[in-house]
């Protein structure tokens, strides 16, 4: 049958293209072509294994067969399937790009069409997946295949002695995942997120039209795609900015039991220039030992004791990076960084580790058919954080009697980000990320649902005007109102670079009610 169904597919694209010359490759980086190339019959497969593997993600919730999977060998076979989608009479409507498939809902997903396995595109990069370029007028940059992991890009550039300057917490996710979305962690405060620290792209858009884009050069499609959630095209490279990498970080964790001394001393660490590198905050709850990887056997006792006592400890988690230069003064800099702060005495806690180490201290290990990650990520303007944590923290949370996940809290500055981009904040110059971070059994997975939706239903009830991140709606009338004011430009982009709607349909936008 999966044979039958490879012949057919390929005689479809040999007479849907006329055969014209190859478009070489020994310069992938630059240049705006339409591809029409035909696929070679054994790059789409249908087996019941390929199908299953593109038809679930890391949320393990959500479960979209799509009809075949494409195992693209350059960026041209991706072009010519979207090209061809196009098409009138194309079996295939439907396409959505996978990495890691590190989505929670399914947004990787294309029913009844094609996924597009990014990984494969690794094996044609002959190890030029991330190349380091530039000098020291200009600057130093990093050309990324949208396939690499984040891992790769911090192993290649640190080899060479630099390092981008925004991360995500978890590496092992592609670069094209993470710019599709936004890529947020500690470092967004100083720097902003992913989105708002890259120099150029090449976007394969949903009219198979390959394009190199930026702020000066198709800008339209460079801020569309900056957080687009897939919609307007499928990243094959990214040109991210570089910086000297440091060599160590002084790795610092505080506890309180108070949170708006802990929002207030979060504030008051990000509004300083040139200081702490790094800022997340967290929550510990009644559910087991503090992190073993951090705090020592010694210390974890009392903290437990201390969460017991107070059933919500809020945790500061925060870096200063230095290198051979700085590391006489860091010492310094860090105790006047934390003078005058709130924390409880004594639940303030060090370590000193390579860069490399902190960077990639998150650690996931490979999906387990037996979990789901039900999380909800949001973004909560400044002057509701306190009304959040009394009806969310201390009511939903306390009394509901599951077991939570990891739950993180942590400030942002507006002005670190671009709203030409399509990503959605608060309307706030500082707000907040929380994310819950479940974990549960596959057949558990609605109780957090159901606590997910609490959470939204307070939040709404009260009047706090939330923006999810990594974005899940029911219906279309929830993406207007999550895009807001943005709606107009992100349809009208849409029609620009997807007039068929090809792109994602995991996300809902446009093929929702």
């Amino acid at each position: 049958m999966a044979e039958n169904f490879q012949t057919l597919t390929y005689l479809f694209f040999f007479f849907s293209y006329i055969m014209t010359c190859s478009i070489s490759e020994s310069r992938p980086w630059t240049g705006n072509y339409k591809f029409q190339l035909p696929i070679i019959s054994n790059q789409l497969r249908s087996d019941p294994q390929t199908i299953q593997s593109a038809a679930t993600d890391y949320g393990n919730i959500v479960h979209q067969k799509p009809s075949a999977v494409l195992f693209p060998s350059s960026v041209q076979d991706i072009a010519a399937l979207i090209s061809n989608s196009n098409k009138q009479d194309s079996i295939y409507r439907a396409v959505a790009a996978k990495g890691r498939a590190h989505s929670v809902r399914g947004q990787a997903m294309a029913q009844q069409g094609v996924v597009v396995d990014m990984m494969e595109l690794k094996k044609s990069r002959n190890g030029q997946g991330v190349v380091v370029s530039g000098n020291a007028n200009s600057g130093f940059y990093a050309d990324v295949g949208g396939e690499q992991l984040w891992l790769d890009v911090l192993s290649e550039t640190n080899k060479r002695g630099f390092s981008p300057v925004s991360w995500t917490d978890y590496l092992n996710i592609t670069v094209g995942g993470t710019l599709s979305n936004a890529g947020i962690s500690g470092q967004t405060h100083r720097f902003g997120p992913q989105i708002s620290n890259v120099f150029e792209m090449d976007v394969i858009t949903g009219k198979g039209e390959f394009v190199t884009c930026s702020a000066k050069n198709n800008p339209e499609l460079f801020y569309a795609v900056l957080g687009g959630l897939g919609q307007f095209g499928i990243i094959t490279r990214a040109r991210i900015p570089l910086q000297p990498a440091p060599n160590r970080a002084k790795w610092v964790r505080l506890l309180y039991s108070d949170f708006a001394a802990f929002t207030k001393d979060q504030e008051q660490l990000i509004s300083i220039n040139g200081g702490v590198n790094y800022l997340e905050g967290s929550l510990l709850l009644d559910q087991g030992p503090p992190d073993p990887t951090f705090f020592s056997p010694s210390d974890i006792p009392r903290i437990s004791a201390l969460v017991k006592q107070n059933r919500i400890i809020y945790s500061i988690e925060l870096a200063m990076y230095y290198d051979d230069r700085t590391k006489a003064t860091v010492q310094e800099e860090l105790q006047a960084l934390l003078k005058g702060l709130s924390f409880i005495p004594g639940f303030n806690f060090e370590k000193d580790v390579s860069y490399v180490e902190f960077i990639g201290r998150v650690q996931i290990g490979d999906q387990n058919l037996n979990e789901a990650h039900p999380w909800l990520n949001l973004f909560i303007p400044k002057s509701r954080v306190l009304d959040f944590d009394a009806g969310v923290f201390k009511e939903i949370v306390l009394k509901s009697n599951l077991t939570q996940g990891l739950v993180l809290l942590y400030p942002m500055n507006k002005s670190k980000w671009d709203d030409r981009m399509s990503a959605m904040t608060p309307d706030e110059e500082i707000f907040y990320t929380v994310g819950f971070l479940h974990t549960s059994g596959v057949g558990d997975w609605q109780a957090f649902d159901d606590l997910n939706k609490e959470i939204l239903e307070f939040c709404d009830g009260a009047g706090i005007k939330v923006k999810q991140y990594l974005p899940n709606h029911a219906t279309k009338q929830e993406w207007i109102d999550h895009f807001g004011p943005k709606w107009g430009v992100f349809q009208e982009r849409k029609t620009s670079f997807d007039p068929r709607m090809i792109l994602s349909p995991g996300q809902r936008i446009f093929n929702n009610n």
